[in-house]
């Protein structure tokens, strides 16, 4: 059976309630190598699910209320986050040879505004094992890529109505956020609309300026001449997805585990959880024992750089660190041992190893595409649990689930979430392909983890 169809109802673009500082134009913002990378990489598109506000004596409709509360609240946030309602820009020339891209922070009609029904329940969402194709109909720019943002908004938001819930899902260009910036944003705008009496008082400003290294920047100069040089559409193979939930009593065992087995106290909770990861994709996926693989995840260079960066950075400032081993070593040697390859990988990622990236960088740019990160061998941790996603309720309460869109999946692709119930608990949203997804829900080490 087909699933309803996700229907819109009413679209608009949402710009700034007026200009943070005296001058009537913003600046151009200028990206730095970090953003720059993420040229041909997918939109983020994370998502809150709620229980459906009841109404109220005097408020007959309340989601209608709920969606003009959320128009005014993004228009009064992004006065501070206004690269946000903006628009990607490239300025070229032949001779000499000249290529930058750059955030327009004027030109644009603003950041997009969705309202949408389909004719589902939370627990149709909730209840399969595998999370349901359309859940991905719940968010803005499907498939597009960041490049996109010259011609689509650099935000959407798309608020889904269910029978019994709402859906807010936030599409959000990945050169102009990381996931840090992108729950900081989430946050102010989920605390002005709380806001008894609205205003665009923050208590959290972004820092918009860009870190570019001594000598460098704030213009980067690409070595292109067409942005076909550089755009690769991914398109992700037949996967199945499945939220795995660890308590927090089961990844402390993990971390007590693995440092155990080290004879350390070095090992993080993180750190145990993508060494199960690994350890049990790679023997599900029944790879050769000289397959080398990799446990790859994504670093935040915030509090690496020397002197670091403010949390409140906004913009991208990560970096991908990566566990090796083939797979005979990784099965052979105990789970501890796979815990201490991936610690090592993030403990080495210091201000000189960020700096030579960096540096690197400069001197031969490279554009990220998705094949990079996907292999049949490796796997790839995304998110974090720390990052306060359940904190953000837009007078609904606290939210019943997160879920996320079609972005920057692939096979091995681990994107995880802080657990309902707090505490150190993490939920874990797993792609793989059927096959090896088959092969770990029979796996004991990896069932006996998520279900304890």
């Amino acid at each position: 059976m087909n699933s309803p169809i996700v229907q819109t109802i009413s679209e608009c673009f949402i710009k700034p309630r007026y200009p943070s500082q005296e001058e009537p134009n913003h600046p151009p913002i200028h990206l730095t190598s970090w953003d720059l990378a993420m040229l041909s990489i997918h939109y983020i598109q994370k998502g809150l699910l709620f229980n459906k506000p009841a109404p109220t004596n005097d408020q007959e409709n309340p989601v209608k209320s709920l969606i003009e509360n959320l128009k005014e609240s993004l228009s009064l946030t992004l006065v501070h986050f206004y690269p946000l309602a903006g628009r990607l820009a490239t300025q070229k020339q032949e001779n000499p040879h000249s290529y930058s891209v750059y955030i327009d922070c004027n030109n644009s009609p603003g950041a997009k505004f969705i309202y949408a029904t389909v004719d589902l329940t939370i627990a149709d969402i909730l209840s399969p094992v595998d999370v349901p194709l359309v859940v991905q109909s719940f968010f803005d720019h499907d498939r597009a890529v960041n490049h996109d943002g010259h011609t689509m908004s650099l935000l959407s938001i798309q608020v889904t109505e269910l029978v019994d819930g709402i859906f807010i899902g936030c599409s959000v260009n990945h050169m102009v956020v990381d996931g840090t910036s992108y729950w900081h944003f989430l946050d102010i705008l989920s605390n002005t609309f709380r806001a008894q009496e609205k205003s665009s008082d923050i208590s959290r400003a972004p820092i918009l300026t860009r870190w570019f290294p001594d000598g460098c920047g704030p213009i980067i100069d690409l070595p292109f001449t067409h942005h076909e040089q550089f755009i690769n559409r991914f398109r992700a193979p037949p996967l199945r997805e499945r939220i795995f939930h660890l308590s927090s009593q089961s990844v402390a065992k993990l971390k007590a585990k693995a440092n155990s087995e080290c004879n350390t106290t070095k090992i993080s909770s993180f750190q145990a959880v993508s060494a199960l990861i690994w350890r049990c994709v790679t023997r599900a996926r029944g790879l050769p024992r000289d397959q080398v693989t990799n446990c790859r995840m994504a670093a935040n260079n915030r509090g690496r750089i020397v002197p670091p960066l403010p949390s409140e950075y906004f913009g991208n400032s990560m970096q991908t660190v990566s566990g090796k081993a083939s797979a005979g070593e990784l099965l052979k040697h105990g789970f501890g041992w796979a815990a201490w390859q991936v610690h090592e990988a993030v403990a080495g990622h210091s201000d000189a190893a960020v700096r030579e990236w960096v540096g690197k960088w400069m001197e031969d740019p490279l554009i990220y595409n998705i094949e990079q990160f996907y292999d049949p061998f490796s796997v790839m941790m995304g998110s974090s649990p720390r990052f306060g996603m359940y904190g953000n309720e837009f007078g609904m309460g606290k939210a019943v689930a997160i879920r996320s869109g079609y972005g920057n999946k692939f096979d091995g692709k681990v994107t995880s979430y802080p657990g309902f119930e707090g505490g150190g608990s993490i939920d874990l949203e797993v792609c793989l392909s059927p096959e090896a997804m088959s092969r770990i829900e029979a796996d004991e080490e990896f069932m006996g983890a998520v279900c304890g």
